[in-house]
């Protein structure tokens, strides 16, 4: 079974936003790697918060992505 992961894009009451999720990715690292280097940029469209789902499953979060 091929998994994907992908960062569930949320508001800061843990709606998802309309944008949805972000691209499929093919292991927790290349997501993981993917937000460090996207967070400021998701942060400054008005993502409040994320969450790292494997197939429908919350590997974890809610994340926030505010700075205080």
């Amino acid at each position: 079974m091929n998994e994907s992961y992908r960062w569930r894009l949320e508001d800061s009451s843990g709606a998802p936003l309309p944008s949805g999720h972000s691209v499929p990715f093919p292991t927790q690292a290349e997501a993981e790697a993917w937000f460090a280097e996207s967070w400021e940029d998701l942060a400054g469209a008005g993502v409040a918060q994320v969450s790292l789902l494997r197939e429908s499953e919350v590997v974890y979060g809610p994340m926030s992505l505010s700075a205080g």
